[in-house]
């Protein structure tokens, strides 16, 4: 098991999507859908869908929820959980850190009243914590850990026969992707759920433009560009007490091992666009980046900017951006070029059949509708199964990562196929662990 995803300081520093008081939010549920605060860099999340109806069995199949990784996007994933539909309890956790699992509890404890009911005997810490909250009496289960181990929580969560949510990205190397493959074949075998945290997969504004598009609005797509570019995020200072490995762990968003790195990690949610806009991944990549800014040893070994040229199999080709580096512009969007029109993804097309999408008061919170999503198709016996298409947008990333850091241009077919990246480190234990050399393109090996 590892470490919650945000700093200990604040289980919802993350995203600032729970600013909105509980209150607000709880009445919304009664409404029939429920909205949060987003990101302020996350431009898809705050762009105002229309309200989706909800039509609830009377008397809906209780679930008992288990929650992995309780830092403030596993935390805000089991309030969203338990917003979206009623008959939802929290009976469940496990965390690296003893902190964090505090944190959480203390925190759902206080949210969510009677739909949480963990106690100590079902809460757990260690790297092993996630057996014990697969081990207890659950029928979901929520995968929140950084993303280097999603591919072994996954894969424990369908043989232990547990539907999942499982936050985004969904491995850090070509091996973990073909784990999360693997599992998500399996979890198809077994009539299990798997939604992935890729939001706008269910963020009305995105589904009814992407509609348009598919059905031809701006013609064939021939070109796209996509963006997730922002200031620095949150770090933690190494503490004497810290061994290597809680130090890494801690700041898990700065090793590569960990979080994939930023093009990973973040801009995984603009590739997920362009792959569900083109109808698949790209048959090839060529990246360059750099850290130019972010050097100092608290950074770890990730790049601080990328810019990759992936290229479809209809020829189109895609730019896309990601930066982080305090004191830079802010753009996070995606853009489409077809050969009768251009788009937004997010909500609006321009040209011959030009449509804007209507927002809606109040707006579908994408955060809870994929959570609404998976619990309905789990209560209706028809579960969703998103593993595959999370995964090959995980590793559309990790294409793009792979040639910035070798500097070579790479095809999807040989990485998928036949790269054996794996970042897997010696031991899981709180011990020293060098930190791996950063990537120098010409020069790193390429696996």
């Amino acid at each position: 098991m590892n470490p919650g995803s945000t700093p200990a300081a604040s289980p919802l520093s993350r995203r600032d999507f729970l600013r909105t008081s509980m209150a607000a939010a709880a009445a919304t549920v009664a409404g029939g859908c429920a909205s949060s605060a987003t990101s302020r860099t996350d431009r898809a999340a705050t762009t105002a869908p229309r309200a989706a109806v909800i039509h609830v069995d009377p008397k809906p199949l209780p679930l008992r929820v288990g929650l992995i990784g309780c830092g403030g996007r596993g935390t805000g994933a089991a309030l969203d959980c338990v917003m979206a539909a009623p008959d939802i309890t929290v009976v469940a956790m496990g965390d690296l850190f003893a902190d964090r699992l505090a944190s959480s509890r203390s925190y759902l404890a206080e949210k969510l009243g009677p739909a949480f009911v963990a106690t100590d005997e079902t809460c757990f810490i260690g790297f092993d914590a996630y057996r014990g909250v697969l081990a207890a009496d659950i029928d979901l289960v929520l995968l929140a850990t950084p993303p280097h181990f999603r591919p072994l929580h996954l894969a424990a969560a369908i043989e232990a026969g547990k539907h999942v949510f499982m936050e985004k990205p969904v491995a850090v190397d070509p091996v973990g992707v073909r784990k999360v493959l693997a599992a998500a074949a399996r979890a198809e075998e077994r009539g299990l759920a798997i939604v992935a945290g890729t939001q706008r997969r269910h963020q009305p504004s995105y589904v009814e433009t992407l509609q348009r598009i598919h059905a031809g609005a701006i013609g064939e797509l021939v070109a796209g560009q996509c963006y997730w570019n922002q200031g620095g995020l949150w770090n933690f200072a190494r503490q004497p007490e810290w061994s290597d490995m809680e130090w890494q762990c801690r700041n898990w968003l700065y090793f590569t091992w960990l979080s994939g790195d930023h093009i990973v990690e973040q801009h995984m949610h603009n590739l997920d666009v362009m792959n569900w806009a083109m109808g698949g991944p790209p048959v090839k990549a060529l990246g360059t980046g750099g850290r130019q800014c972010r050097t100092s040893p608290e950074y770890g070994n990730v790049y601080d900017h990328f810019a990759v040229e992936y290229e479809y199999a209809n020829g189109a080709r895609v730019l896309s951006m990601c930066r982080q580096i305090d004191g830079t512009s802010t753009r996070v969007s995606e853009r489409l070029v077809g050969t009768a029109g251009t788009a937004d993804p997010s909500g609006e097309i321009f040209g011959p059949r030009a449509y804007r999408f209507e927002d809606a008061d109040p707006p579908v919170n994408p955060y809870v509708q994929e959570h609404a999503d998976l619990i309905a198709s789990i209560r209706r016996g028809a579960p969703l199964n998103e593993g595959r298409q999370v995964a090959e947008s995980t590793l559309t990333a990790i294409l793009g990562r792979m040639s910035a850091y070798t500097g070579r241009e790479l095809s999807w077919e040989w990485v998928l196929n036949s790269s054996q990246l794996d970042l897997t480190p010696p031991h899981y234990e709180f011990a020293e662990l060098p930190v791996e050399e950063i990537a120098h393109p010409g020069q790193t090996k390429l696996l």
